[in-house]
């Protein structure tokens, strides 16, 4: 315990080391500089002129973009209905290929500790490093713009995430249950059908509806690169300054996010 001598010959407890104190000020020295520096080169970059006359740019927006142009909602039905259908399939293509990494990936399970699960957990890792823009923009690039290409870009994100948590989930399970089935004589399908399945299918029910729920969020940018969807409304509003069709579109996406949050929130409740 560090002590520090005070008058009279005595001992009184200090909460830190001289060593440690150094170190803590020196962290917040390298701290405060690297604060600085990064602050400086922000403002070399920055138009500081556009910045304080953001107020009025926006006010200026607002002004022309209210109110919201509510005869265009008769073109949005079909790109809403395009942007719910991008996140419903991609979702559900996705579980159909995370179930199997995870599984590859839990250490319970996996055929192969030092081969197959690295290479699970690289397309976990992967696939969950890029951005679902960025998957759209090279999946455009390769099969043309389109709500397929929308609804490939969501799979391929929702893979890692999905993977990750169940086979997290799989990693929890009680392995005395499996280990029961085991000792029946059953097949290592039987353990994973009998054993291992029925107790993460909550947890499995419970990722499904919340990746289904962020992918309502993300789906609805997509069309921003021409990957369907009401984003698609959106940008081309954008491009011809039509504000208050951006209005209406921003009304109906949040309209669409609340809902779906609805659902989920009832869907996750009812599982629990």
């Amino acid at each position: 315990m560090p002590v520090r001598s005070i008058p009279g010959g005595g001992q009184a407890w200090r909460r830190r080391t001289r060593g440690e104190t150094l170190i803590r000020w020196a962290g917040w020295l390298i701290g405060v500089a690297i604060f600085v520096f990064c602050w400086n080169r922000i403002s070399a970059s920055t138009t500081w002129f556009f910045v304080w006359d953001a107020p009025r740019i926006a006010g200026d927006i607002l002004s022309r973009a209210t109110p919201p142009r509510w005869s265009y909602i008769d073109q949005l039905w079909r790109p809403i209905w395009d942007t719910l259908n991008i996140a419903t399939l991609g979702t559900l293509f996705a579980l159909i290929m995370a179930v199997p990494v995870a599984f590859l990936a839990a250490r319970n399970t996996t055929p192969s500790r030092f081969l197959i699960r690295p290479v699970a957990l690289l397309i976990i890792v992967s696939t969950r490093s890029i951005n679902s823009l960025i998957w759209a923009l090279l999946l455009i690039a390769i099969i043309g713009p389109g709500v397929f290409a929308g609804v490939i870009a969501i799979s391929i994100r929702s893979i890692g995430f999905c993977a990750k948590l169940l086979y997290e989930a799989i990693e929890e399970i009680d392995e005395s249950q499996v280990e029961a089935i085991t000792a029946t004589g059953a097949s290592r399908w039987q353990v994973m059908a009998y054993g291992v399945a029925p107790q993460i299918l909550p947890a499995f029910a419970g990722i499904s509806v919340f990746r289904w729920d962020i992918n309502i969020r993300e789906s609805t940018v997509l069309g921003l690169v021409g990957a369907g969807g009401i984003g698609l409304q959106l940008s081309s509003s954008l491009n011809t300054l039509a504000w208050p069709q951006v209005a209406l579109i921003l009304i109906v996406i949040f309209v669409a996010v609340v809902i779906s949050e609805w659902v989920s929130a009832k869907v996750r409740g009812a599982i629990i």
